[in-house]
């Protein structure tokens, strides 16, 4: 960015990280999110040539949300799309995936990197509270180790981590349960509330499937479980978002269970399950749902593809990413949980996609 703009940018950003997250109606959050959606698809322009090359033909700036410019999340994995010098990459973040399939590169400099924890931790600290509490994590210690081969399911492990304290990890170097780890945190904190935080499909596969196969019996009455990603993984098991709140209360009689969608493309920009079973747009960023046949942005109840917009990145230009997944818009502004803004649901993947996510790397890593 010029000074100009980092200043500009900086101010409308300071602005809006000093509203609550989810308090504003719709009309009041996107005249504090235009100014400065626009700013970056300005500053993206000027420091990045594929960028401009993608979007010319759409002048700006942009008057509503839904005329912004975007691009289809697809193109991280065939460009390097990058809006600063070489020596101020910080970490090149890649998508999950497996072993086969060609993995996004996000270009984060400190400056995004610093953001967006600072938001995740705004957004997580509405459903999970400000105390940092015992951590259970569904998943192996050495998914971390791998500093070269940096990716979303070790990010996501990582950016939760800073809510927990005392962490524990659930599996072992093989991915299988250890028992003893796990029965001895619960014992350590029974009657405590605690936090666990995994992949949908990896707290399914690893978590849930162990105890029914093991016929082992923990008590987590006072556990928040948050989760992501891997649903695709569990269709052919006829398991929904209900059933698997229902078996998770069942086994374990936790009640808490919130689950978030988000994207390595779009790090820190999380949309967090309410109490009624919603995904609620942050402060940060916004949701939009386009007509898969012409992309005209669709009204309330009405199935189309997700397009996922955030304030956050100024490294690279993921402001704006046409997602391949599915879903609507279930209200605006009336959801029964009281948050402010748009809500809606995830209802798949676009016919012939590749199947990706987070919880997928672990195939990677024993392969």
């Amino acid at each position: 960015m010029t000074d100009t703009l980092i200043e500009e940018y900086e101010s409308h950003f300071n602005a809006l990280l000093a509203q609550p997250v989810y308090h504003l109606e719709q009309s009041q959050k996107e005249q504090l999110l235009l100014p400065l959606l626009n700013l970056l698809d300005r500053y993206h322009r000027q420091q990045c040539p594929a960028y401009k090359n993608i979007v010319d033909l759409q002048d700006g700036p942009s008057e509503k949300v839904e005329s912004l410019p975007y691009l289809a999340v697809r193109l991280f994995k065939q460009l390097a799309l990058s809006s600063i010098r070489k020596e101020s990459v910080f970490r090149v973040l890649q998508s999950s995936g497996t072993t086969s399939q060609i993995r996004s590169q996000v270009i984060l400099d400190s400056a995004t990197s610093a953001r967006q924890s600072k938001v995740l931790v705004k957004i997580l600290q509405e459903t999970i509270g400000k105390a940092r509490l015992p951590m259970l994590i569904i998943d192996s210690p050495g998914v971390l180790k791998d500093k070269a081969n940096f990716n979303a399911r070790a990010a996501g492990i990582q950016g939760i981590a800073f809510f927990g304290r005392d962490h524990t990890y659930a599996l072992d170097e093989n991915m299988n349960i250890d028992w003893p780890n796990v029965e001895a945190f619960c014992q350590k904190y029974q009657g405590q509330p605690v936090l666990i935080f995994g992949f949908t499909f990896m707290v399914w596969q690893y978590f849930i499937e162990a105890l029914l196969n093991d016929n082992k019996d923990i008590e987590l009455e006072q556990a928040i479980l948050l989760h992501s990603g891997g649903w695709k993984n569990l269709e052919s098991k006829k398991v929904d978002n209900e059933e698997f709140k229902r078996v998770v209360e069942e086994l374990t009689g936790l009640r808490n269970v919130f689950n978030f969608y988000g994207m390595a493309e779009q790090v820190g920009s999380v949309f967090v399950e309410c109490e009624a079973g919603h995904l609620h747009a942050p402060l940060f960023s916004d949701v939009i749902v386009r007509d898969p046949f012409n992309l005209e942005a669709l009204e309330v109840g009405k199935e189309g593809i997700l397009q996922v917009l955030s304030v956050l990145p100024t490294s690279y230009p993921g402001h704006s990413i046409l997602t391949e997944d599915l879903g609507k818009l279930a209200g605006v502004d009336n959801c029964s949980c009281g948050r402010k803004g748009k809500y809606f649901s995830v209802s798949g993947r676009l016919p012939k996609t590749e199947v990706r996510g987070c919880s997928d790397t672990h195939k990677v890593e024993s392969s």
